[in-house]
């Protein structure tokens, strides 16, 4: 290992690797998303219309789904899709405890039970197996997560999900060029869900989309998004002339509007050479970082595709002096950002509290979680960002090694 840790770490007074910050998750904007978002503004139409629907019209054909609703939030995809579905209160749905708070906090909104099933350590995804232990008479769905950009073996979940008649709703907000045995992610399931917040492979800044070749399905979201008015009532206003619409039930504020979705037309049609650079920077980031005291999650399998969303480290602590935490902190102090996903959600206070998961329970996700470290993976990093990355991280851990 090469001893680059002779230089005075910047968070002990030395002399930073970059003076100007390389933050974490910047979104890569170009001239096309800006010519978008004024000529939305100048044609006046700013909330749900005519960008909105050749963006899901585009999703659609990206992804292989017979329909894609886009909404406000992969939250309030999750949201609507796990009504949909059925699921009601008093149900429960298995999901993974390595992932974001919204997964989970979706099912516990409508009364139903969030069950984690421990995640595979070297995959970082749901393990099947665990999640099979964990079924009961009230299991309604399956909530699978595809974490970083690698896809959960949605093979084994679809037996399950057949032997024992459940649903399945995909969490892929890390996953939006994804394939599993050379099905594209969102083209599998029930319902997919996708993200388009500002961190991930594409961004409208806020936003989410659930793909579903179910016809009722589709329908119902689109009203549901949209509080529950009849469908395409964001044409009343139109030039075809002033639509009456019909309340049909109590639905919701989810509707993605034309500014989001003008920023997403220009991302989508960069995903495919987005993936490039970023699968560029994860060469070179595993070539660089390889000899350190840390672990890179392994290749998909053979047929999967991995959609390079998260860049994660797992720290080899027995190795290190600190903690992941002090990691994170002296790599900011040498001006690089950095991200956290996740801390095992089972060891938040809301669900120690409410269903008494604790220390011990899941010991898969609770390892990742004290370990794990996510580097900048943006399309638009320079080849100069990515080679002080690399430099921060190897002063850092050579400093610290045992």
């Amino acid at each position: 290992m090469a001893d680059d840790g002779s230089a005075r770490l910047a968070i002990d007074g030395g002399r930073p690797v970059r003076t100007e910050y390389l933050i974490f998750g910047k979104p890569d904007i170009r001239e096309e998303e800006i010519r978008e978002v004024e000529a939305t503004i100048r044609s006046g139409w700013l909330g749900t219309g005519p960008r909105v629907a050749a963006f899901e019209k585009a999703f659609c054909e990206y992804v292989g789904s017979r329909y894609a609703m886009a909404l406000n939030s992969c939250t309030a995809g999750l949201h609507l899709s796990m009504i949909a579905i059925g699921v009601k209160p008093g149900d429960e749905v298995i999901t993974c405890p390595m992932t974001f708070a919204s997964t989970a906090n979706v099912i516990t909104h409508l009364g139903a039970t969030p069950v984690f099933a421990d995640c595979d350590r070297e995959t970082l995804c749901i393990d099947a197996e665990r999640a099979s232990e964990k079924m009961t008479q009230r299991t309604r769905a399956l909530l699978p997560v595809h974490f970083a950009g690698r896809t959960a073996d949605m093979t084994a979940l679809q037996a399950l999900a057949r032997d024992r008649k459940l649903r399945i709703v995909e969490d892929a907000a890390h996953a939006i060029e994804a394939a599993h045995q050379g099905r594209k992610i969102g083209s599998i399931s029930d319902c997919t869900v996708f993200s388009f917040y500002v961190t991930k492979n594409v961004i409208t800044g806020e936003g989410g989309m659930v793909s579903t070749d179910d016809p009722q399905i589709a329908d119902w979201i689109k009203v549901a998004g949209l509080h529950g008015l009849s469908r395409d009532a964001w044409k009343r206003y139109s030039d075809e002339g002033f639509r009456h619409y019909e309340v049909t039930f109590p639905g919701f504020k989810y509707n993605m509007t034309d500014m989001q979705a003008a920023l997403g037309i220009h991302q989508l049609a960069r995903v495919e050479a987005n993936l490039k650079r970023r699968d560029e920077i994860w060469r070179r980031y595993t070539e660089g970082l390889s000899d350190l005291p840390l672990r890179i999650p392994p290749e998909p399998a053979q047929g999967d595709r991995h959609a390079r969303h998260l860049f994660i480290i797992l720290l080899d602590l027995d190795q290190l002096r600190i903690s992941r935490d002090q990691v994170l902190q002296a790599l900011h102090a040498e001006g690089i950002g950095t991200g956290v996903h996740y801390r095992a959600l089972h060891l938040h206070p809301y669900y120690r509290e409410r269903y008494g998961y604790g220390e011990g329970d899941f010991p898969n996700a609770e390892w990742v979680g004290e370990r794990t470290l996510s580097l900048p993976l943006s399309p638009g990093l320079s080849n100069r960002d990515v080679e002080d990355v690399i430099l921060a991280v190897r002063k850092v851990l050579c400093s610290a090694l045992v």
